[in-house]
């Protein structure tokens, strides 16, 4: 009897994307026969440096772009159908919002072109403001948003008709540590509730924290997959955390090791630098003051 699998939120097979430059019409490959499976409930890093072909297969799922060869699935509905993107929200790298409206009146914007019911419009959204801690930042302009809150609307307008898919490229790029931390939570938070989620960044630190699966692409190509705890262990080692023995204790575990041959590497174990921050600074409220908040 075997297991049945996880279903898709995004299945992606053979995809080529090719853009015409110059006079010439010289072909540049952006994506080079990508093949990718994101199992639905997971959060799932799509890693590479500027110009690997992350933000072009992010288009190409959004339905933005279309593929030279090959094909994409979210939710086996091929990703240039309008249907594709009923489940899908979106929070791009650098939003525009327009900067009169107020958090509240943006993100009841975005619930009407959604398609989010009127009688259940309101609710929602006080619901996603509050989810994503702007409640009492709501009725301010956006023009008054720090980075970090103007990201969290995003992610409030991202939310606003439950999608079961949520794309979010580079969510904490100029965000402050505190703010970082507090959107990392938020997507474990997602995950939680069931949801799949897509991520980009360049801190790698955060994707090892919240990711399950992560997917490196360079010049185009994917370069490794695989689950981020067995990408990063080291298979062929043990770490043992003591307290600190006293020299002559040490000495004659170190020669018990030898005798069975074994080496002893002694290291003091270090907090993360992101850690000790965050344990050491205070964390805004809801609130939200411009110089605060995530």
């Amino acid at each position: 009897m075997t297991t049945p699998t996880t279903a898709a939120a995004i299945e992606i097979r053979g995809l080529i994307k090719d853009f015409t430059v110059g006079l010439r019409g010289v072909k540049l490959r952006a994506v080079d026969g990508l093949s990718l499976r994101i199992p639905e409930g997971q959060v799932f890093g799509l890693l590479g440096p500027n110009g690997s072909g992350k933000s072009t297969t992010i288009k190409i799922i959004l339905g933005l772009l279309e593929p030279t060869l090959g094909e994409c699935r979210v939710f086996g509905v091929p990703s240039h159908q309008v249907d594709s993107r009923l489940n899908v929200g979106y929070l791009p790298e650098a939003p525009y919002f327009y900067r009169y409206l107020s958090g509240t009146e943006l993100v009841r914007f975005y619930a009407r072109i959604c398609g989010v019911p009127s009688e259940r419009r309101e609710a929602r959204v006080r619901e996603v403001i509050e989810w994503v801690g702007l409640a009492a930042a709501a009725s301010r302009r956006v023009g008054t948003y720090s980075k970090g809150m103007l990201q969290r609307i995003g992610l409030a307008q991202a939310l606003v008709h439950d999608p079961r898919l949520i794309i979010l490229d580079e969510p904490t790029a100029g965000v402050d540590p505190v703010g970082s931390a507090e959107i990392s939570e938020l997507i474990l938070r997602l995950k939680a509730q069931g949801k799949t989620v897509l991520i980009t960044s360049h801190l790698l630190a955060q994707i090892e924290d919240i990711c399950d699966h992560v997917a490196i692409l360079d010049h185009g190509r994917l370069i490794l997959e695989g689950r981020v705890a067995e990408l990063v262990g080291q298979k062929n080692r043990q770490a043992l955390i003591v307290d600190t023995l006293p020299p002559a204790e040490l000495e004659a575990l170190r020669a018990w090791l030898a005798e069975r041959g074994h080496a002893l590497s002694v290291e003091q174990p270090r907090a993360r630098l992101d850690q000790l921050f965050l344990s050491k600074v205070s964390r805004p409220g809801n609130a939200g003051g411009k110089e605060g908040g995530a």
